[in-house]
């Protein structure tokens, strides 16, 4: 089982029902992973650094064949869709233009070349779980997939405080220039995604969450400080 050889909590289900005539839908009851989602209470210790890179080293395993593959995540950089109108909700238009030179070196930057790794897919603040200022858990793995590792190593940026990502790297040990590089890329584009769903939160639009748009400009800050 995967949660066996992951270093934190998850919630791993400990019984699962079927549909039937009371309830038509299969359902699951979980294990409980104690403390608060990062968009509420971020991280702020540094020894998360080295948490998070045993628990993706642990994750990032060679991928079955058969194993589900992502249209937005795992994948090329050029091949997301719809990128551009997304740098149109950073206010400041300096920044908006360093996020997109981001991009573009990520996009540039040598392809992955391994066999596709087993991805989380959706690590960002409101799917990990933080207790005493510190990494404590990961939850919501429904968008694992198979890919690039580069998508799940964004999270040096995206959860991590300001100068953890360069100690993340040197914990997690398998990641070259080029999947640095389009980390930070991916670090972007969920940068500018928790900005729009936060900003749409904040206008009171469907769908939106208030508490992503300061972890999205938060994201997004300490990308640009990366050089």
């Amino acid at each position: 089982m995967l949660a066996e050889r992951l270093p934190l909590p998850t919630p791993t289900p400990v019984r699962v029902g079927k549909p039937s005539q009371l309830f038509e839908h299969t359902w699951a009851i979980a294990r409980w992973v104690e403390g608060e989602p990062a968009d509420r209470g971020p991280i702020t210790r540094m020894e998360a650094a080295e948490t998070l890179a045993c628990f993706l080293s642990a994750l990032h395993h060679q991928a079955p064949a058969d194993a589900p593959t992502s249209q937005s995540r795992g994948i090329p950089l050029a091949e997301v869709q719809q990128i551009d109108h997304w740098f149109t909700v950073v206010g400041d238009y300096a920044d908006a233009e360093a996020a997109r030179q981001v991009r573009e070196k990520a996009v540039a930057a040598p392809a992955w070349q391994g066999a596709p790794l087993w991805l989380h897919g959706d690590l960002h603040p409101a799917n990990v779980v933080v207790r005493h200022g510190t990494l404590a858990g990961v939850i919501d793995f429904g968008e694992m997939c198979a890919g690039d590792p580069a998508t799940d190593l964004s999270a040096a940026w995206i959860l991590l405080p300001v100068g953890a990502a360069t100690p993340f790297f040197d914990a997690y040990e398998r990641a070259d220039e080029a999947t640095i590089a389009r980390a930070r890329g991916w670090a972007v584009l969920r940068a500018l995604t928790l900005i729009e769903i936060g900003q749409n939160g904040r206008l009171g639009l469907p769908g939106g969450k208030p508490t992503w748009e300061p972890a999205g400009y938060a994201t997004l800050e300490r990308v640009l400080a990366t050089s």
